[in-house]
Formats: C-alpha cells, sequence, structure tokens
C-alpha cells in the first residue's frame, strides 16, 4: 500500500493515446477537493486536483459548506454522504469530450449533468490535541457529473482512510491510477485498479431490460486478487433508506411523480442524502425532472430563493440536517421529518401523517406533515411481504429488490398508456417521401389520451384502485410530464429525420432530361447533404 501512496512522475502517454492531459480521469471526475476546518475561515478549500480545473469561487464555497456537517454533531469517527450543486459561470471546456455518446447510450436516470456537480463526500472527524481546536476535521471530496453513488463512495471508503495518513502524495498516485480507467461504456463491465484493489463494476445501458440484474462477475479467473464487484453503481438500499415510512411510500410515488415541493429533514447529511436519492430513484425508469438537493445548508446561494413567503415553494425535493429550517421551512406543503435508520429485526416503527400545523418546534417528532390525499390506495399486499421478509430474516438486498420491483411496476403501469398514446401521433412509414420534408408529429390532446384509458389504462397491469385519471390530470401539469413529453418528442423527431435520410438515400434518381439533369440534382443533393449532417452523420456513414 505504501508503494502505491507513493507520488511518482506522472508517465507521458503518447499523443495519439490521449491528445488530452487528464482525459481518462475526466471520464469520471471533474476534480477531487480537500476541505479542512479552518480556525479562522471556519471551512476552507485546502486542495484542489489537478491543480488546473477552475472552479469559480461560489462553487469552491458551497463545496466547502456542503462537505461538512450543517450543525453542531458531537459525533466523532468517519461519516459519508452526497450533495449535488448548481454550477456557476456558465458552461466550460473539460478534458472529456464524448458526453454526447455516453448520454445517449446511457440510461436517462444515469446521463452525466451538464449544470450540476455531485459531490461525494467522506468526513473525518477526530479528537486531535496537536490541533488548536483540539480536533482533526477534514472531508475529502469527488466531484463528478455523473451519479454513481455506490461507485464513489465505495471508491471513497478505499482511497480516503489512506489519504488522511498519507496525505496528498497519496492522492496524487489515486488521481494518476483513476488517469489510466478506460472511459464508462454502457452496457460494458469493467475492471477498475486502484491503491491494490480491482473495482468490477457494470455501466448500465439504455438497452437494459428495467428491473434486470447485470451479471455479477465477469472475467475473474485472471484477477489476482480477487476484484471488488459492485451489483450495481448508482442503486440504493431501498429498504433501508425507506424503512420508517414504508407503508406511506404510495404516497411518497406520488409527490415525486406529481414533482410536488418536499423537505426531507434528517439528524445526519448521511440520513438526508440517501433519502433523498431514495426518493428521487423511485420512479425509474421514469426521469425525475425537478431539481433536488440531496443535503442543503443554511449557506448555500439558494437559501434566500427556497425560505422566501412571497412565493410558492419551487418544485424540489431538499434534505436538510439544521433544526432551523423546522422555523424556515414551515410554509412548504410536504415536510418529512425522520429520525437515525436503524435496521431491526421487526418492522420498523412507521411515522405518522399529520398536520403541518404541528410542525412548530425545533423537537418536532418524526413523520410526514402534509395535507396531501392520495389519488391511489396502499398496497397492503407489499407490506405483508415485506414484513414476511423480516421474520423471515430475508436479506436487506431481497427486500430492497422486492420493493424496487413494486416501484418499477408501479411507474411501468402509469407511463405504459402514455407511451402507446404517444407512438399512435408518429406518421405512418409510409407517408415519407424522399421528395417531401418529413410529416409532422401530431400533437399530443389531453382529453383524447385520457379516452384511451378506459380499454387501455392502468388497470391492465395494476392492481391498485384510486382516481387513475386525477392523478393524469395532475401528472399534465408537472415538470415529469413536461421533461417525458420533451424527450419523448425529440426521439421521434430523430426517428423521422433518419427515416427521411433513409428514404432519400434509397431514392433512385428519376431519369432526367437533358435540360433537368442538373437541376435536379443540384436540388437532390445539398438536400441529401444536409440530412445526413442534421443527423449527426458523416458522408463514410452512409
Amino acid at each position: 500500500m505504501d508503494a502505491l501512496c507513493r507520488a511518482e512522475p506522472r508517465p507521458r502517454r503518447p499523443a495519439a493515446a490521449s491528445p488530452l492531459p487528464w482525459a481518462r480521469f475526466s471520464a469520471w471526475l471533474d476534480c477531487v477537493c480537500v476541505v479542512t476546518f479552518d480556525l479562522e475561515l471556519g471551512q476552507a478549500m485546502e486542495l484542489v486536483y489537478p491543480y488546473d480545473f477552475r472552479l469559480t469561487e461560489k462553487e469552491k464555497t458551497s463545496i466547502c459548506y456542503l462537505s461538512f456537517p450543517d450543525s453542531y454533531s458531537g459525533g466523532l469517527g468517519d461519516t459519508q454522504f452526497s450533495f449535488r450543486l448548481r454550477q456557476s459561470g456558465g458552461q466550460r471546456t473539460t478534458h472529456y469530450e464524448d458526453d454526447g455518446e455516453y448520454n445517449r447510450e446511457a440510461p436517462l436516470t444515469l446521463q452525466r449533468e451538464s449544470a450540476h456537480y455531485f459531490g461525494y463526500v467522506y468526513f473525518r472527524q477526530v479528537k486531535d490535541s496537536s490541533m488548536k481546536r483540539g480536533y482533526f476535521q477534514k472531508s475529502l471530496v469527488l466531484v463528478s457529473r455523473l451519479p454513481y453513488v455506490n461507485l464513489f463512495q465505495s471508491l471513497l471508503q478505499l482511497i480516503a482512510p489512506e489519504y488522511f495518513d498519507k496525505l496528498e502524495p497519496c492522492l496524487e498516485a489515486v488521481c494518476n491510477e483513476i488517469d489510466q480507467w478506460p472511459p464508462p461504456v454502457p452496457g460494458q463491465t469493467l475492471n477498475l485498479p486502484v491503491m491494490g484493489v480491482v473495482i468490477q463494476v457494470r455501466i448500465p445501458s439504455r438497452v437494459d431490460k428495467p428491473g434486470s440484474s447485470p451479471v455479477k462477475q465477469f472475467n475473474q479467473e485472471n484477477l489476482l486478487p480477487a476484484p471488488l464487484v459492485l451489483p450495481s453503481i448508482h442503486e440504493l438500499d431501498l429498504f433501508r433508506c425507506f424503512q420508517p415510512v414504508l407503508i406511506h411510500i404510495q404516497m411518497l410515488w406520488e409527490l415525486m411523480l406529481l414533482g410536488e415541493p418536499v423537505v426531507v429533514m434528517a439528524p445526519s447529511p448521511t440520513v438526508s442524502s440517501e433519502m433523498v436519492l431514495a426518493l428521487t430513484s423511485c420512479l425509474a425508469p421514469l426521469r425525475y425532472c425537478c431539481d433536488y438537493r440531496p443535503y442543503f445548508t443554511i449557506h448555500d446561494s439558494e437559501f434566500k430563493e427556497y425560505t422566501t413567503r412571497t412565493q410558492a415553494p419551487p418544485n424540489i425535493v431538499v434534505g436538510v440536517t439544521n433544526p432551523f429550517f423546522i422555523k424556515t421551512l414551515q410554509h412548504w406543503p410536504h415536510i418529512l421529518r425522520v429520525g437515525e435508520l436503524r435496521m431491526s429485526g421487526d418492522l420498523p416503527k412507521q411515522v405518522k401523517v399529520k398536520k403541518l400545523a404541528k410542525l412548530k418546534t425545533l423537537d418536532t417528532k418524526p413523520g410526514i406533515y402534509t395535507s396531501y390525499k392520495t389519488f391511489l390506495h396502499k398496497d397492503k399486499t407489499l407490506i405483508k411481504r415485506l414484513l414476511k421478509g423480516i421474520q423471515r430474516k430475508r436479506p436487506s438486498e431481497v427486500q430492497s429488490a422486492l420493493l424496487r420491483r413494486h416501484l418499477l411496476e408501479l411507474t411501468q403501469s402509469f407511463i405504459i398508456p402514455l407511451e402507446h398514446y404517444i407512438a399512435s401521433l408518429m406518421p405512418l412509414q409510409r407517408a415519407i417521401t424522399p421528395w417531401k420534408n418529413p410529416p409532422q408529429i401530431r400533437p399530443f390532446r389531453q382529453e383524447d389520451f385520457m379516452k384511451t384509458l378506459e380499454h387501455a389504462g392502468p388497470q391492465l397491469t395494476c392492481v391498485l384502485k384510486g382516481d387513475w385519471l386525477g392523478l393524469y390530470r395532475r401528472f399534465f401539469k408537472s415538470p415529469n410530464f413536461d421533461g417525458w413529453y420533451r424527450q419523448r418528442h425529440k426521439e421521434m423527431t430523430q426517428k423521422l429525420e433518419a427515416l427521411h435520410l433513409e428514404a432519400i438515400c434509397e431514392a433512385a434518381l428519376p431519369k432526367p432530361t437533358e435540360c433537368q439533369t442538373g437541376s435536379v440534382i443540384c436540388c437532390w443533393l445539398p438536400q441529401c447533404l444536409m440530412k445526413i449532417e442534421h443527423c449527426g452523420l458523416d458522408e463514410g456513414q452512409v
């Protein structure tokens, strides 16, 4: 381990292998930050690596505050959590130039962010008599645009303890190792060596069947020592995250589907960030199109925007730990207050739904403070299955799989009628000719869609009863519907363009008269080249 953590001169690779320095590193991470506690400044940025990566001062300040617990915690030891912050300073260049191809092949829920950073934090607080304050307080933060929470938190478990012991030379060596990793290609299983360990992961692809479990081990016979296999790069232990709110999972799913403003008040950044990420993931494979902040502090630049009472709260799920937010966010319509997550041998104590008026004191008990009435009835069968699993001491990952499957089927039952309807708006292929512009996609008419539900609604695939029509009408007003419709319309438009290009390329030029020859070719050839360019192809691909 010591040999791995000695900083060595950075090897120079041939220009053809990597045209830009840190190109492979940037395929995974934007930078690594070290945040420490300064007696005079408070949280302070100690290091950003690679050294040439530029964060704005606003981003540095936000990362500093988000990398430490927001309220006093007497607990000692190591803590891991996540945050998400808005990028400031506009678009900037990156060493990694393949964003477009990755996003085309990755699931919508795992696409590389363009306007936000994810921060994955390993915070250590231990007594240290050599420090003026009597404590060693420092965070190692991985900053990335990829929502790979499992991968990056597992990576931190390997490198952070070693970094705190050996400091900067170790960090440089680790970053150089990451700069040798292959890029994340959807559908591929990758071996990622770091600090004497090989992490084996599979990058999900858009063509994967929803809910399918990837094969856990590949090509291990030549790997010594055996690799650390991560079953998923991003999925959380849903059962553990949702254990105090299992009987309300139907309500929480609806709140996420409708993009309602939700506050998660938790005792620690770990519980806060895991609960927010679990909530936003429960719509998969539908993308959650609203904003979300797994961990949010009173120092955040959006604090005034979220706490003002002069306008309605934004469509966002925000996780907080400071009791001060109980007062400042009282006007929000849905507040989930949870305690520490503890696994036990029985069904964990379930929080109750309470009126918002009762959310007044700093020692407010756990509960869901809302006046929301669900459109669908609870699924008592799910609760019985999970309770039976607890009694039989079923592993948490199996319970999570049951819960994830239930949420997947619920989302699919809701979205399949929409998919069928929007597919019917696509022009027939026989209407596409090379001599005319492609026909237009017909407009989405909500009332026409509602009429299809009687014979092709969610009741065909879901046993839950309730006001499905009312749920759809509310969904049409949400950012999630707008995001879903824009994405599907974009994909259908691209399909039309591709079919039109195919028709143009396969068309035989009509036999022209001598006087027509030049004009026909002059009209046809530019149209063909324009379509090729519009579809993002080069002429050699056609």
